[in-house]
């Protein structure tokens, strides 16, 4: 855990106040660090300031699909919080439903929000980020990998996002390690603004599925962050880390 809180790095993190965001962000905070969220949907970000937001937490609304928004947020950032020295890309949506009957438009937001907003964050952090010898770390799936029906928009971003992890990692090095993780079934119901919030029981099934004996906690992903983040994991760089309880190593026969 970092002890000097107010000269700590700063770490960028988009869609940070909601399901697997809002509980590394909160990590973060606990290990140390200085946090700066971009978050898209304002009803989340009032209901949290209307809470207990910590000292050291910081959010900021915006689209990452918009070049202005993420331009405005890194300079705020910088001016307000500090210069970053690490970025996580974990916003994403997703519009699944049959090819036949999706939008175009709705292809496009998905491919807009997911991969482009991960390019415009990673173009416009990493000056900052190669002055502290920092990391990137992007969110991917399991859905680069393999898919369920009625997946396109989604699972190609996230395609994508494991390919731009690489390409990144060999542009950007030495200075800047990045990385990918690609969570597998995460329970995150709970873990809403209230409206959406909801209590989703997990059944045997459901945790004999994984290797592991249990679905996925959001803790997971943010210890594989915290391992990622570390100085002395240098040498890691370029690479996806697959973090779903061996769920996708499991051959299920019906």
């Amino acid at each position: 855990m970092l002890k000097d809180k107010e000269n700590s790095p700063v770490v960028l993190i988009t869609g940070g106040a909601q399901g697997i965001g809002r509980v590394v962000t909160e990590r973060l905070h606990h290990e140390g660090y200085r946090v700066s969220v971009l978050e898209y949907d304002l009803e989340a970000i009032e209901e949290w300031r209307k809470s207990i937001l910590p000292d050291g937490i910081h959010l900021y609304h915006g689209n990452i699909a918009s070049e202005k928004d993420v331009k405005a947020w890194i300079a705020k950032t910088v001016s307000e919080v500090g210069s970053p020295s690490h970025l996580i890309n974990n916003a994403a949506i997703s519009a699944n439903k049959p090819i036949q009957k999706l939008k175009l438009s709705e292809w496009k937001a998905v491919i807009d929000t997911n991969l482009t907003g991960t390019f415009l964050c990673s173009k416009y952090a990493s000056p900052y980020l190669q002055r502290h010898s920092g990391s990137i770390i992007n969110m991917s799936s399991t859905r680069a990998f393999m898919s369920e029906a009625d997946t396109e928009a989604y699972s190609a971003t996230k395609g994508g996002i494991s390919s731009l992890t690489h390409a990144l990692a060999v542009s950007l090095g030495p200075e800047v390690r990045v990385n990918a993780i690609s969570p597998g079934w995460i329970e995150v119901s709970s873990i809403r603004k209230s409206s959406e919030a909801k209590q989703v029981r997990l059944t045997d099934e459901d945790h004999n599925q994984h290797p592991a004996g249990r679905v996925g906690r959001p803790e997971d992903i943010a210890n594989m962050i915290i391992f990622l983040l570390d100085d002395r994991n240098n040498f890691v760089t370029g690479q996806n880390f697959v973090v779903d309880g061996g769920m996708t190593r499991k051959m299920i026969y019906v």
